[in-house]
């Protein structure tokens, strides 16, 4: 039995032991600008995946490679057991991150990492490098602590370089490789927390599917005196459909578009209301003034478990100062959905195309575009995966572990899909970090617990087998 005091205890030393050595590395990868959207930074990405590569090799793992896509590579890692029964564990996460430059408001070089009070200033610190790279630390803790020559679970690693630019290959990539990546259990290592005091593991992220609209009308731009009131405007068929997105409750109007959404338990709605949320500094953080949304729910329930539509864009005919009295020969709207566990992004697709062409009166033509959709993920809490990881996280901080939800949308939806395996989120990062903005960083102590709360899980996994 590898969980006991003293382990927690040697863990615990070795990872503070060995804190100046990971954070030396992990600062030598954040200075590659590893920046996938910026077609010029092609040359860094794939120098990012050769150096995580190698760095995987110089932790102890047997299998390394790095995999071509059609886009920028990823690195794929594997540390068999020893013991022949033992689950399979793959950790996700991602090697590429945002466009970053002095020049928009960086206190330091995004590319140069700066610990300042406790904290380490970089782009990628928090988005994903960091929270990768805690796990190279976590595993050599982990075989350090429980005297072990190999994990205690089949350890795997996919970390992709093109999260950062919508995954647009992961998804082939998965599929080509399921019989590499498969697995009992997928551990996404992308993404937060509550706060440094409420350490929380989120148990799902919603799906998206999105469109564009565009509506045809008049062949050109005509007279409103001479024609309007007598042909149909596109721009007015625009607004109209807008306004009708949503009845008098702020439920989405379309219909079947809830047909087999998970609900919320009693017990999920009571853990969510636990938490210390606080509306008027989530509205600061929102840049907005009020709450509003789907009638018969609080915010974070909107937020995390419940599907939206949402009008991204609408736009037509003269924009310009003044006025210019016209009937606009075409308009566009653009929309995005939301989706939770149990939607079927094709169906909320056919109901979405349905919906529009029943609504768009004679003279109108109009096309819709749908972009590549995203499935929702739900991983159940009395799931023993779940449990589990709880269980390691209350270790690594000595506190209650709450749940959360994300309401954003990303890549575990396909892990869980194409392998068949339920997905946990094990991250450390807290809403301060500012993924994306200027001056991201994260917080070392929480860093280190990221390392910590690893080492633990394996342990906890081999015991507990995750079915």
């Amino acid at each position: 039995m590898s969980n006991t005091p003293d382990t927690d205890i040697a863990v615990r030393a070795y990872v503070d032991g060995h804190r100046a050595a990971f954070l030396d590395d992990l600062a030598e990868w954040l200075r590659i600008p590893s920046v996938s959207a910026d077609p010029a930074r092609a040359d860094d990405v794939r120098r990012s995946a050769e150096w995580l590569a190698a760095s995987l090799t110089a932790t102890g793992f047997p299998v390394v490679e790095t995999w071509p896509t059609a886009g920028a590579p990823a690195v794929f890692a594997e540390w068999p057991s020893d013991d022949p029964d033992a689950p399979t564990v793959l950790v996700y996460g991602h090697h590429d991150v945002q466009p970053a430059a002095r020049e928009d408001g960086w206190h330091t070089e995004p590319f140069e990492p700066t610990v300042k009070d406790g904290r380490l200033y970089a782009r990628g610190a928090a988005d994903d490098k960091g929270q990768v790279f805690f796990h190279t630390l976590g595993v050599r803790a982990h075989l350090a602590a429980t005297g072990r020559t190999a994990p205690a679970v089949n350890l795997k690693l996919i970390v992709e370089g093109e999260e950062e630019s919508g995954s647009p290959n992961f998804a082939e990539l998965i599929r080509a490789h399921a019989d590499r990546l498969a697995c009992d259990t997928v551990i996404v290592s992308d993404t937060g927390m509550w706060s440094e005091d409420t350490p929380t593991v989120c148990t799902g992220m919603r799906g998206l599917a999105d469109c564009q609209i565009d509506l045809h009308g008049p062949d050109q731009d005509i007279h409103s005196g001479s024609f309007g009131g007598a042909v149909p405007n596109p721009a007015t068929e625009a607004a109209r459909l807008a306004a009708a997105l949503h009845d008098a409750d702020r439920r989405v109007a379309i219909p079947g578009f809830y047909d087999g959404v998970v609900e919320l338990t009693d017990r999920e709605r009571e853990l969510f209301a636990e938490l210390p949320f606080d509306e008027g500094a989530w509205l600061r953080s929102a840049h907005s003034h009020a709450t509003l949304g789907e009638a018969g729910h609080t915010t974070l329930e909107r937020i995390w478990a419940r599907p939206t539509a949402e009008v991204n864009g609408i736009g037509g005919g003269y924009q310009g100062p003044g006025g210019k009295t016209i009937v606009p020969s075409y308009a566009q709207l653009k929309l995005s959905f939301r989706l939770v566990a149990g939607q079927d992004a094709d169906k909320v697709e056919l109901a979405v195309r349905e919906w529009v062409a029943a609504r768009i009166p004679d003279g109108i033509r109009h096309e819709i575009t749908f972009g590549n959709a995203t499935r929702p993920c739900l991983t159940p809490l009395d799931h023993p995966a779940l449990q589990s990881l709880a269980r390691a996280m209350g270790r690594a901080f000595g506190t209650k572990i709450r749940f959360t939800r994300e309401g954003g949308s990303g890549p575990a939806a396909d892990l869980q899909d194409v392998l068949g395996a339920p997905v946990l989120f094990l991250g450390i990062s807290v809403p301060s970090d500012g993924w994306h903005a200027p001056n991201e960083k994260v917080e070392l102590d929480l860093l280190l617990k990221g390392a910590e709360t690893a080492a633990y899980l394996w342990g906890e996994f081999a015991e507990n087998r995750p079915v």
